[in-house]
């Protein structure tokens, strides 16, 4: 009526008498007007939202399973599959368990698992292309070697080729100096028969220099690689 908010309980009363009155005998038996029933047909009024329940409507036909029987087997194996669990039911659970029920396990198993699961190694592959680029560093021996008691003051200059896994060593007496860089680089070249598209390395003493907190290659080391 005039002045008065619409109930979705009028509105389901006028669309249920509707199928068998007229639109105005329809609207009298459910406490509204004409216009109200013309915006009802035309779609302009509609029903408001449904509550969202957080119960069940009907009984779930996995109760006398689930907890006793399918979660113990899903937390003592992650690799048991949902048709495994399925036949195992119907083998030793048949008078609580119907086959009819295999589409509902198996979405109830996979919603655990994606809640309850072990979490999936996250793998970020990296596409190497032959010839693109080379890696440089230098490293050390985990043990001591001497020469007739004295300690070898060395480490050793490191090439390699990530595409084919190739690599190059060299032994440096001394640290890591320009000169170290540019023999070893150009020795490595030599031996792969080819220079790549681009050489990469850590903040090395003898290649960079730092300058208001920027890395910038100093000119030396850019003769070596250019």
């Amino acid at each position: 009526m005039p002045g008065h908010r619409i109930t979705d309980q009028q509105i389901r009363l006028f669309m249920s008498k509707r199928k068998d009155h007229l639109q105005v005998t329809a609207a009298s038996k459910a406490g509204i007007s004409e216009r109200s029933a013309r915006r009802i047909e035309s779609g302009q009024r509609q029903l408001g939202p449904s509550k969202p329940r957080n119960y069940r409507t009907r009984t779930d036909p996995l109760e006398l399973v689930w907890d006793p029987v399918v979660l113990p087997l899903l937390q003592l194996s992650d690799t048991i599959t949902p048709v495994g669990v399925f036949d195992y039911l119907c083998e030793e659970y048949s008078d609580v368990f119907a086959v009819t029920l295999r589409r509902t396990l198996e979405r109830r198993i996979q919603k655990w698992r994606q809640i309850n699961g072990q979490d999936k190694e996250v793998i970020f592959r990296q596409v190497k292309e032959f010839g693109q680029l080379g890696i440089m560093d230098f490293t050390w021996a985990d043990f001591i070697v001497t020469i007739r008691g004295t300690t070898l003051k060395h480490r050793f200059f490191n090439y390699r080729l990530p595409a084919s896994g190739w690599s190059y060593v060299q032994v440096v007496y001394g640290g890591e100096s320009f000169v170290a860089v540019a023999t070893g680089l150009q020795n490595a070249f030599e031996q792969s028969n080819g220079v790549p598209q681009e050489v990469r390395t850590d903040s090395l003493s003898a290649a960079y220099k730092n300058h208001s907190n920027e890395t910038l290659f100093t000119a030396f080391f850019k003769t070596v690689v250019a």
